[in-house]
């Protein structure tokens, strides 16, 4: 622009002076971005980007990396300038650099280069990275051209699992029937079924009578419980989570998510058969040991959010009937009304999390036979406060876990055997 004008101004004063030679600069300069609008916008860019996040599933506070490949056609020479990647909010990063890069490999009609650039997650949810824009320039900065490559990639960014104190209360020898069933495992159970054989499952485990009366191989596996050890109720209410502006509260929100997800991974690490239900009854995920499992229910708990029309009168539903090992519901602002006409149906372990308790709200929920805490920054503080954890203490697997795999950063571990010396009561 400034370039235009400064051509048109010489013309002026070519007319105003009488001066002919600030017409021929003045013709110059035109001619000049003339050219240099052909050089940037005229030649046609054909591309086909790709991207491969390392981590399938990106924890909040875990890092990983991007690798964009960029495969451009041109008629003429590659152009240069710079590209950056679009992040969202949920994820933070350097998605810039110099283009081509320096590995770029140049082919008859245009380049394929690959570009690497770290980012860490910030918040959980579901989000897309991308598009890719590069922005090029004329070799006297007059034009500046910025082109959107490709398509976006989903990225899921997960809840993190923190690490709690250890249980202070069991149900059976085992913690829950779900470590007791993987005891029970190859080892003559009566509750076994015959299912199809897989790639990798142990020979010993081969079922040889529903092998020779279907005419497949049949290997034996014991049937789940049909119902929980352990419930672990989020209220998705969206009464519950009200800013004093009167917007969702969502950090509240992701505090509560980030319990969850650790309290359930806790409780099935200690041999649980786990739950995760909203305060209306919708299942969020159950887990029963295998990993699949824990990652369905982390990437479901990304992409929950608090719902509107729902009230307290889901609460009782979700808990009704559940007896036998810890019910835990973890809720936002509740008054003391709410909180002392809260049932627990007569759980081995109830618990009561809350964000926001109003005043004496937890009192009326003692009064009931709540255990009771108030959930900050820190899940394994409100763990410990309800007194469902040893004070001092770190579930050994949990902490261990931060290795365990790239898909889920520092998240869960593996269930570990308690011997038979462990027993417990439930109180």
């Amino acid at each position: 622009m400034s370039a235009l004008l400064t051509g048109i101004l010489l013309v002026i004063g070519a007319n105003v002076l009488a001066t002919p030679v600030l017409l021929y600069v003045a013709a110059l300069l035109f001619a000049l971005l003339v050219l240099s609008a052909l050089f940037v916008f005229v030649p046609r860019r054909r591309a086909r980007v790709s991207r491969t996040v390392a981590a399938d599933l990106l924890t909040v506070g875990d890092d990983t990396s991007v690798r964009v490949r960029v495969d451009l056609r041109t008629v003429v020479r590659e152009p240069t300038g710079r590209w950056r990647d679009g992040l969202p909010a949920a994820v933070r990063g350097s998605a810039t650099g110099a283009f081509p890069s320096e590995d770029a490999e140049r082919i008859p009609g245009g380049a394929t280069m690959t570009m690497t650039y770290p980012i860490s997650g910030v918040r959980r949810g579901l989000a897309s990275l991308g598009p890719l824009r590069l922005s090029t320039a004329d070799p006297f900065g007059l034009f500046v051209r910025t082109d959107e490559l490709g398509d976006v990639t989903p990225i899921t960014i997960v809840p993190q699992v923190v690490p709690l104190p250890r249980l202070t209360d069991r149900t059976g020898r085992a913690g829950g029937t779900a470590q007791t069933s993987s005891h029970r495992l190859g080892q003559g159970a009566d509750n076994l079924s015959p299912r199809r054989y897989v790639p990798g499952d142990s020979m010993r485990r081969i079922h040889w009578r529903a092998t020779a009366h279907r005419g497949d191989l049949m290997v034996r596996q014991e049937e789940q419980e049909s119902s929980p050890d352990a419930l672990v109720v989020l209220d998705r209410a969206g009464a519950r989570w009200v800013a004093a502006g009167g917007d969702t509260d969502l950090e509240s929100f992701d505090r509560a998510v980030t319990a969850c997800a650790s309290i359930a991974v806790h409780l099935v690490d200690n041999g649980f058969a786990v739950d995760v239900v909203d305060a209306t009854g919708v299942l969020l995920g159950r887990l029963r040991g295998a990993e699949d499992e824990r990652d369905g229910l982390l990437v479901a708990l990304a992409g929950t959010a608090p719902r509107s029309g729902e009230r307290d009168h889901g609460l009782p539903a979700a808990s009704e009937g559940h007896t036998v090992g810890p019910l835990v519901v973890i809720t936002g602002a509740i008054d003391s009304a709410d909180a002392g006409a809260l049932p627990h149906g007569g759980a081995g372990t109830p618990i009561l999390i809350a964000t926001a308790p109003g005043t004496d709200a937890l009192s009326a929920a003692e009064t009931q036979g709540w255990r009771v805490a108030t959930l900050g920054d820190d899940p394994a503080d409100a763990w410990a406060d309800t007194g469902a954890g040893e004070p001092g203490s770190a579930t050994a697997d949990a902490g261990s876990a931060r290795g365990r795999s790239p898909l889920l950063g520092g998240a869960v571990g593996t269930p570990h055997t308690r011997g038979p010396q462990e027993s417990a009561h439930v109180r």
